[in-house]
């Protein structure tokens, strides 16, 4: 099976456009992407980079400048199966991503928080993805009308680093090179109320 990372490898994570600075949103991308590199790795994949532009990466990277959509269906059409990982997973594990690629059915969805899709497994030649305006449900049923699908419940695999609140769950449970940047760049756990948030020093 092949494995595909798809990376935003110019103006990545604009989303935290508050707490990072352009250059350091890219050196940020470039260690989740490390992080989900290893994990692929470690659970018996062979990682391939699907990037925006040219970057350099632990792994073959071939560059796809269209929107996210249009180049991992380019990928589907190889009408190999196929598991899509995306790169702002720093805490996937080998673990959780197992889990994946052994889920039995046509279609195998990782669900993210607020409805994304953040990583699937393809096995059906018909399946086509579409990552915009909740692509969980979008993804559920256009799998249902294909054939057999499965559900991978992983908080590992569902949560995507976008905005800031994120950055409190990568400080809580992460291991890896994202983290060791997070902290390098100043970034700590701070207690508000009931709840743990983040800052920078």
């Amino acid at each position: 099976m092949r494995v595909v990372v798809p990376v935003a490898a110019e103006r990545p994570k604009t989303r935290l456009a508050d707490v990072l600075n352009g250059e350091e949103r890219v050196a940020f991308a470039m260690a989740m992407l490390e992080d989900v590199l290893r994990a692929v790795r470690e659970a018996g994949g062979d990682p391939e980079v699907l990037a925006t532009a040219p970057i350099e990466a632990d792994a073959p990277v071939t560059v796809d400048d269209r929107p996210l959509t249009p180049a991992v269906n380019a990928a589907l059409d190889e009408d190999v199966p196929i598991a899509v990982v995306m790169a702002d997973l720093p805490l996937a594990t080998p673990g959780a991503l197992e889990e994946l690629f052994e889920t039995p059915g046509d279609v195998a969805i990782a669900p993210g928080r607020g409805g994304g899709t953040n990583a699937l497994v393809v096995r059906h030649s018909d399946f086509r993805v579409d990552y915009h305006g909740g692509s969980f449900l979008k993804h559920r049923d256009s799998a249902a009308g294909l054939g057999s699908f499965g559900i991978v419940d992983s908080h590992r695999l569902a949560t995507d680093i976008d905005e800031r609140s994120d950055l409190v769950e990568l400080l809580i449970h992460g291991e890896g090179a994202a983290v060791d940047w997070l902290r390098d760049a100043g970034f700590s756990l701070v207690r508000r109320e009931s709840r743990l948030a983040v800052t920078r020093e």
